[in-house]
């Protein structure tokens, strides 16, 4: 069994202040309480699905971490950098699995450096105002545009709805909560 629970409160880009803060703040506690939910368990126990839906914990930490990727890129270089939507259903099914040869060590690991890596960024911006063009998408109003505040703000409701989903995945599995 893996312990991977760490404490929210350590954002890893020291030194930020203000609004920077309070975001990095924000995103930092879901993240741990997404972590939070894989607390003690096995790789055998993170690749099972215990509700109705295709989720299971290792599959949702990857997906989560791919998502922040894909939105870092688009801050750094715009839509253009994002990573590519999965287009066929097992792309997207993989995506959402703890695959074998896939550890939840190691996807935790990646996580990790997802996180420190857009910490950085963050930090590191010179404005949070600074905005790019959205990527043609049926969800995204045709020539939309996001600042990298509202993208931080989408990364932080991203990781917030799964970590809700990881808890009632988690409580299904042995009665353990996140919260509570």
């Amino acid at each position: 069994m893996t312990s991977t629970t760490t404490t929210p409160e350590s954002p890893t880009a020291a030194g930020v202040t203000g609004e920077r803060a309070d975001l990095l703040a924000m995103l930092a506690q879901q993240r741990y309480f997404l972590r939070h939910t894989t607390r003690d368990l096995t790789d055998e126990q993170a690749r099972q699905r215990t509700t109705a839906s295709e989720l299971c914990l290792g599959g949702l930490i990857k997906h989560v971490a791919a998502v922040e990727v894909s939105w870092r890129n688009f801050i750094e270089r715009g839509p253009e950098a994002m990573e590519p939507t999965p287009t066929a259903e097992t792309d997207w099914a993989t995506q959402f699995d703890l695959l074998p040869g896939e550890t939840l060590e190691g996807v935790l690991a990646d996580y990790a450096e997802v996180a420190a890596r857009t910490d950085e960024l963050v930090a590191g911006l010179p404005d949070l105002d600074s905005s790019r063009p959205l990527p043609q998408a049926p969800w995204f109003e045709p020539g939309a545009r996001w600042s990298a505040r509202r993208v931080l703000l989408h990364i932080i409701t991203e990781t917030a709805q799964h970590t809700g989903h990881a808890d009632i995945i988690r409580e299904s599995l042995d009665g353990a909560k996140s919260m509570g």
